[in-house]
């Protein structure tokens, strides 16, 4: 995460066969919009919620790009629950416990993380990344 030191980073585990995969596009629309201000969008794919990331490194790169437009870094498939967490969600779980404590439920949760390198918001799979706007918006203007 030294990499993103004084950004406004947006972390997300990501699926390319789940229901809420279009929401690529809105958290593209996103980082486009803002990333000149600091923000920056990090997809984490993910294949512990009903086998929806099933594809190799290279096939969910192309899924996002040809069909989302995806420019923002997308990682390693990543295990998000259970013992094979990687250190970053289980940082995060911590920090921001959601309705499940420390569980992740679902593809897509979101977690916000201040330019300061602090956890600030923890967003559930059915925020759009429209919804989330406001608040991403406020953090960078803080």
């Amino acid at each position: 995460m030294a990499d993103y030191a004084g950004k406004l980073v947006l972390v997300v585990n990501t699926a390319s066969h789940c229901g809420f995969t279009p929401q690529y596009a809105g958290l593209e629309a996103l980082y486009k919009k803002y990333a000149a201000q600091g923000l920056v969008v990090l997809g984490f794919p993910c294949n512990q919620f009903g086998k929806q990331e099933p594809g190799s490194a290279d096939d969910i790169a192309q899924t996002c790009h040809i069909h989302y437009g995806v420019s923002f870094p997308m990682f390693e498939k990543v295990e998000v629950n259970g013992p094979g967490t990687h250190p970053l969600f289980r940082y995060l779980k911590a920090e921001l416990p959601g309705v499940l404590g420390g569980r992740i439920k679902w593809n897509f949760t979101k977690f916000l993380i201040g330019r300061d390198g602090k956890p600030l918001k923890r967003f559930a799979p059915i925020a759009t990344p429209e919804k989330m706007e406001a608040t991403l918006l406020a953090a960078l203007e803080s």
